[in-house]
């Protein structure tokens, strides 16, 4: 599959939010997270956003790669109807190669939830290395997270 990723727009930022996990991924929902979603929403916040479209423009995924000091903080998520089904690896190399050419970079970091095996197991197959666990107030609990970083 094809993944292209282009500027995000309030039609496609109001498609994501309506995606639909199934547990225990249904973490990921926009809406968990009062917080996440309302950053999410505002047009302020879309500089460093991508939706990220299929080789025919359907709506699969999306990026944000948020520049810091000495690496680009990578956020993603794909199309519910999508995930577990092998494109991860191909999905998260289209972000990292845009970033490299739009923004030059060459180290990236990340935080991925630890129960999600499925996504850990991706990004270490891809040259991510683990950072740090550290434990974050989210969806209204206390969360453990990964934090990854590739060079």
């Amino acid at each position: 599959m094809e993944f292209n990723l282009v500027p995000v727009t309030g039609s496609a930022a109001e498609k994501i939010a309506e995606w639909r996990y199934e547990p225990p991924y249904d973490f990921y929902n926009l809406d968990a997270d009062p917080e996440d979603y309302a950053a999410f929403m505002d047009p302020s916040n879309w500089e460093t956003k991508f939706a990220v479209e299929d080789g025919d423009g359907t709506l699969v995924g999306f990026f944000d790669l948020t520049p810091r000091n000495q690496f680009v903080e990578v956020g993603l998520g794909m199309h519910p109807d999508l995930t577990g089904q092998g494109l991860g690896r191909t999905f998260v190399e289209a972000g990292l190669r845009h970033a490299r050419d739009d923004l030059e970079a060459d180290v990236f970091e990340l935080a991925v939830a630890t129960f999600n095996d499925r996504a850990i197991s991706v990004y270490e197959d891809i040259g991510f290395e683990y950072v740090e666990t550290y434990s974050q107030r989210t969806n209204g609990g206390e969360y453990e997270f990964l934090r990854m970083r590739r060079e």
